[in-house]
């Protein structure tokens, strides 16, 4: 897995489903890259248009919370996002975006903001912020998620090993 490089786009606390991609649009989950179109517009008005290949989303505590929509973290990775960093996930979003090959990372966001450039390297367990000279660290992944993540999402590592097995 490589490193991944972009800018910080800071959430707060308790970003819902709902605010990735809201109800409103229900009738687009069916058109999923007009719905990225509208990711986060609700917490965010600016950022699906704004937003750049490789950027990162950096939430607070509870990122995903709400109903389990799974086209949320497919929405937010078709916009360009290469990882979603939070201090705290809702379980079932998290287990959406490593399903989806999202990269969901738990850490204590409060030292990045607004626009920091970052460098993720995800097999070292290391996130620096270029912008503030520091480096971050975190629990890395277990190895079947890092996998699931190397191999594009849940759906290509079955195709690519042709069943799933836990060890």
């Amino acid at each position: 897995m490589e490193t991944l490089t972009g800018k910080a786009w800071k959430f707060g606390d308790g970003i819902s489903t709902d605010h990735i991609a809201p109800g409103r649009l229900f009738h687009l989950r069916s058109n999923l890259p007009e719905l990225a179109k509208h990711v986060l517009e609700d917490a965010r008005s600016e950022f699906a248009s704004q937003v750049q290949q490789g950027d990162f989303v950096i939430g607070g505590r509870n990122f995903g919370q709400g109903s389990s929509r799974e086209h949320a973290p497919t929405i937010i990775k078709m916009a360009g996002v290469s990882a979603v960093i939070a201090k705290s996930f809702a379980r079932i979003f998290f287990r959406n975006c490593i399903n989806v090959g999202l990269p969901a990372l738990i850490l204590d966001t409060d030292g990045i903001n607004e626009g920091d450039r970052l460098e993720l390297a995800l097999l070292t367990g290391e996130l620096k912020n270029l912008t503030r000279n520091e480096t971050y660290t975190f629990p890395p992944l277990p190895p079947l998620m890092a996998n699931i993540l190397s191999d594009g999402g849940l759906v290509e590592h079955i195709k690519k090993h042709k069943d799933f097995k836990l060890d």
